[in-house]
């Protein structure tokens, strides 16, 4: 069955707008903002990689490609809005004002990483597949019996569609009309199996058609196409709309993880390929030169100020205080069960015989 779900694209691989109908809303403020949020999230995931390598910090998951997905979509949203991301999406929850430092904590295992900055609403990044989908139709329905006008954004990737969770959370979501934009970073592997292999539909769009909700297929490495396309979303959600489904077409050019070797299962070549032609900050890049932003002063200076913050981030995950290891037994559930407390009376005494 051929269902029609075209990709939206504003601005091209050359840096062209080829959509007319955005010329006046896209600023010079607006594209600058774009390339420092993109610029910035690129030079922390380098980082990680590195601190990993180094045995700084635990095993991470890159997301390198897929900034214009993540910042685009950070960008549209409203600072009392929610955040639902998964454990490849701080890129986004760094756009969206989470602390660097905080995730780099979280990266290394701390507890302390899950926590948002005061009045920020970000949920913890969620590693089983899709469970923050349904957790996301739950706060965007509590917003709209509140009465307020905020809505939430849930992450995913393309291997989460094959999860319970997603239909479930996209049923409850419709049958309420929660104000929910359910953003899917399409880049065509659920770890190392192609999407092919996954399921059986054209597109990840075309499943809101089950669900009754709008559903539009954009090219996810083209941010400005991401940025409106999410923007149009939230409004329909504030306004009693309800949900819509976003399959953002993108590609993540390393591993899944660092534990991970991505020439077991696919050709790395291409991602070589789409680096040189499809870029996601190369585009920016193009655009801005061709219509007279780009200044290689700014572009300098924005660039040492975010290797500067990056390294400040660092020293301050490094110098942070121990861990406390009554926190791996004492934050389970709300009151320990006897489990609980007798594995934590036992790896105390463990810990007090090695001091010995």
């Amino acid at each position: 069955m051929k269902l029609e779900f075209p990709i939206l694209q504003i601005v091209d691989e050359n840096g062209n707008l080829v959509n007319e109908n955005y010329r006046k809303a896209i600023t010079e403020e607006l594209v600058k903002k774009f390339y420092y949020h993109m610029i910035r999230i690129r030079t922390f995931d380098r980082k990680a990689i590195s601190l990993q390598r180094q045995g700084r910090l635990g095993t991470y998951a890159p997301f390198e490609g897929q900034e214009a997905s993540q910042v685009g979509s950070a960008l549209a949203l409203e600072k009392d809005d929610w955040l639902f991301p998964t454990y490849r999406d701080h890129g986004a929850a760094l756009t969206f004002g989470a602390g660097m430092s905080r995730i780099f904590l979280y990266w290394n295992g701390r507890l302390e990483g899950c926590v948002p900055e005061k009045g920020k609403k970000i949920f913890p990044p969620a590693v089983p597949i899709a469970t923050q989908i349904p957790h996301a139709a739950g706060a965007a329905l509590a917003e709209k019996r509140k009465g307020t006008k905020n809505a939430a954004i849930a992450y995913f990737g393309d291997g989460a569609t094959s999860e319970g969770d997603f239909h479930e959370g996209l049923n409850f979501a419709s049958v309420f009309k929660a104000p929910v934009v359910y953003f899917n970073q399409n880049n065509r592997f659920a770890i190392s199996v192609p999407i092919e292999k996954q399921m059986n539909s054209e597109t990840i769009a075309q499943k809101a058609l089950a669900y009754n909700m709008p559903g539009f297929r954009i090219d996810g490495n083209d941010i400005f196409a991401v940025y409106f396309q999410v923007l149009e979303a939230l409004k329909f959600a504030r306004h009693g709309g309800g949900s819509t489904l976003i399959e953002a077409v993108t590609w993540r050019y390393g591993a899944h993880t660092t534990s991970d070797d991505p020439t077991k299962y696919r050709d790395q070549s291409e991602s070589e390929v789409i680096r040189e032609t499809r870029d996601p900050l190369l585009r920016v890049e193009r655009y801005m030169k061709s219509n007279g932003i780009w200044k290689e002063e700014w572009v300098q200076k924005i660039t040492n100020e975010i290797a500067a913050e990056v390294e400040q981030a660092v020293k301050e995950m490094e110098n942070y205080p121990k861990p406390n290891v009554n926190d791996l037994f004492d934050h389970v559930f709300e009151k320990p069960t006897w489990t609980i407390s007798q594995q934590k009376e036992q790896y105390l005494q463990l810990i007090g015989r090695e001091a010995r």
